[in-house]
């Protein structure tokens, strides 16, 4: 399985961005699970966003609930995420990562699958 991250920019607070991830290598169903997670500096790596591949059920960390939204397009094999009302906090490198398994699931460790990263800043 192959990640492609991308859309990453400079936004003013309170702007938009929308990520996209590219997911390619085999094909997708009911089992996969595609999430969003993000690295600002000097802190852990933590969970956004998480979206079965085929039912489209999400998971939303409660930092970004309301503000963000997870979505996928079969038909491109993406996953997008959709940021509002961004805010100087959002700032991190934002990264895709994709799983299989039976549940949704916040843990990092449990997806094996990871893109490279896309860079969102958030000046205030």
């Amino acid at each position: 399985v192959q990640l492609q991250a991308s859309g990453g920019g400079l936004v003013q607070a309170g702007g938009s961005l929308r990520l996209s991830c590219v997911a390619s290598g085999r094909t997708f169903n009911s089992n996969d699970f595609l999430g969003w997670f993000r690295q600002a500096p000097g802190k852990e790596r933590e969970f956004v966003a998480a979206i079965n591949w085929s039912t489209s059920s999400t998971s939303y960390a409660g930092s970004v609930k309301g503000r963000f939204t997870i979505s996928r397009d079969n038909g491109k094999n993406t996953v997008y995420l959709q940021m509002d009302n961004l805010k100087p906090e959002d700032t991190a490198i934002y990264y895709c990562a994709a799983r299989s398994g039976w549940f949704m699931t916040e843990e990092i460790s449990r997806y094996p699958y990871w893109g490279q990263g896309t860079q969102v800043t958030v000046s205030s």
